[in-house]
């Protein structure tokens, strides 16, 4: 049963994350943020994890505590779903193009947090969302994920192509790193025999 959710209450949001490692990509994600629900839909449906995302946020202030948190709450989801994460891939990598965007992510869910984000976004605005989110919701996710993750734009000009190219990069590269592995399917994929 690789599921899990998580409840996450504080003074800025309540958050509740439902999460499917072994799903379709279902998704039904309602932040109060339109563009960050839309790269949570892509995250989930290129990833093929069904994923529920509830937040009431203090919206009031701005979007940095909702799409802070619902990384937190994210990447503590996978981390539970994911147990001792024996028989998985355990790395994953894709390069991904999106019209003038083309963005590399590669990950290892080795329990070792550590981000690396080269994305430069053009412009300080995607619509009404502020650019450096980005940023933040793969820092919250990478850390409490214990993510090794890389996000690199290797071309683009368009905001909102590269980060939705980053998003979808990084779900596809999940996809394959969360995946059973057929050949090492009660082991866990580390020297050390454990992650």
């Amino acid at each position: 049963m690789r599921r899990a959710t998580i409840s996450r209450r504080t003074s800025e949001t309540v958050i509740e994350v439902t999460i499917d490692l072994d799903g379709t990509g279902t998704y039904d994600n309602r932040t109060g943020v339109g563009f960050f629900d839309h790269m949570l839909d892509q995250l989930a449906r290129h990833s093929l994890i069904d994923m529920t995302v509830r937040c009431d946020g203090d919206l009031h202030i701005d979007d940095h505590h909702t799409v802070e948190d619902v990384g937190i709450a994210l990447g503590q989801a996978l981390r539970e779903a994911l147990g001792e994460k024996r028989g998985i891939r355990r790395y994953g990598d894709c390069h991904l193009a999106m019209d003038d965007a083309l963005v590399r992510a590669a990950l290892d869910l080795s329990g070792r947090p550590y981000l690396v984000c080269n994305l430069d976004l053009p412009s300080q605005k995607i619509g009404s969302f502020d650019s450096e989110l980005v940023r933040e919701f793969f820092q919250a996710f990478s850390t409490h994920g214990g993510i090794t993750l890389h996000i690199d734009r290797l071309h683009g000009i368009n905001g909102h192509h590269i980060a939705e190219a980053a998003f979808k990069a990084v779900a596809r590269a999940l996809r394959v790193a969360v995946e059973p592995d057929p050949r090492k399917s009660d082991a866990i994929p580390s020297t050390k025999g454990a992650l």
